[in-house]
């Protein structure tokens, strides 16, 4: 048998192995609706333009560096020359040639501080100012404004305050890499300033690798029951769907909450990537989770080869997965694979009106 016969055979042999155990989506597929909103959106920066932003020396000399700024459409020479703002345009024209996509809520980042309320330097690994993003979001049509506030700053109270004055949506943590652990009876004060304020507050749960450091007992779902208790809205980020505790997964750990806390929701950001996707059909399943899902990206993930549709070849049928790899627009490619999936309507419209933006 000559190298083209056999690659013929296998491929016919696998076209006929895949229709025997073609399963479908995980839940009925339907069309996504337009005018959906990304509540799971982040920019970057290094400083370039007078932003203010900045990234550790590790993380920027490492490999991941220059791998962000290209899934992000630009590259260290441009942002250089046009600023970190280059960023914010290249997402407002993407969404502008989205077919789903209305907007998307822009994430800063807080730097690490120390009980004392002093920034640990030599623990920072992103910094994206808030003045930065609140301002830059106003001149762009379809940002909206994600403040990131450490609860160990002296003006922590007041950073919340302002904040909300200047339209921030909701305040965004990654515990792991801030250095933050939201159990600290210290932060009580925070938090009913954060209910008092209607600021709900979006954290990540479950490990973190995205960084060159990173403390990941932080990231346990169960140490969010101080928040919750005090009244804040809380969005899991991606459903706690990574690491365990205590021999647990922390996604069961989240699910375990859920009935106690009607304050408790979540994102289903980056549940297509291959290192998560696992999670994808319990998380759409799951009646803990009914009408509490929103729709995420955790842009620019997106546009890495770890969320393919390839990786769904019992759940897609060969059309779809066509369909979704030819989409060039990043938001739509991803709208319509977790469509597909079986991501219901509610999900994809839950995040505009629980954040209570007009589309």
């Amino acid at each position: 048998m000559t190298l083209a016969w056999f690659f013929l055979v296998s491929f016919v042999v696998l076209l006929v192995l895949r229709s025997v155990f073609f399963k479908g989506a995980y839940s009925q597929a339907s069309q996504p609706p337009s005018g959906i909103l990304d509540m799971h959106c982040h920019t970057a920066g290094f400083g370039a333009g007078g932003s203010g932003a900045r990234v550790s020396k590790a993380l920027r000399e490492s490999w991941k560096f220059k791998l962000y700024l290209k899934i992000f459409g630009t590259s260290e020479e441009e942002v250089s020359q046009k600023g970190d703002e280059i960023v914010m345009d290249v997402i407002v024209k993407q969404i502008a040639k989205s077919q789903f996509i209305d907007d998307v809520v822009i994430l800063a980042m807080d730097a690490p501080y120390d009980v004392e309320g002093n920034l640990v330097e030599d623990q920072l690994e992103v910094y994206v100012p808030n003045r930065f993003v609140g301002k830059s979001v106003k001149s762009r049509k379809g940002l909206h404004f994600g403040s990131s506030v450490h609860p160990n700053r002296k003006d922590a109270l007041k950073e919340l305050e302002w904040s909300k004055k200047n339209g921030a949506i909701f305040v965004k943590w990654l515990p792991n890499i801030q250095g933050i652990d939201p159990s600290d009876e210290r932060y009580r004060d925070y938090y009913l300033k954060m209910a008092e304020l209607d600021l709900p507050l979006l954290t990540h749960v479950g490990d973190e690798d995205s960084f060159s450091r990173t403390d990941n007992t932080l990231g346990d779902p169960k140490l969010l029951k101080l928040p919750l208790e005090c009244g804040v809205q809380i969005i899991a980020a991606h459903v706690a769907s990574s690491g365990e505790r205590e021999g647990v997964e922390n996604i069961e750990r989240l699910l375990e909450m859920m009935p106690e806390f009607p304050n408790l929701y979540a994102d289903i950001s980056t549940l297509t990537q291959m290192n998560r996707s696992r999670y994808l059909p319990q998380v759409l399943s799951d009646e803990r989770l009914k009408g509490r899902l929103m729709y995420g990206t955790d842009y620019p993930l997106t546009n890495t080869p770890f969320v393919t549709a390839l990786q769904f070849p019992l759940r897609l049928t060969i059309r779809e997965m066509a369909d979704i790899m030819l989409t060039k627009n990043s938001w739509d490619r991803d709208v319509k694979l977790k469509a597909a999936l079986g991501c219901p309507k509610e999900v994809f419209e839950l995040s505009r009106s629980f954040l209570k933006l007009s589309s």
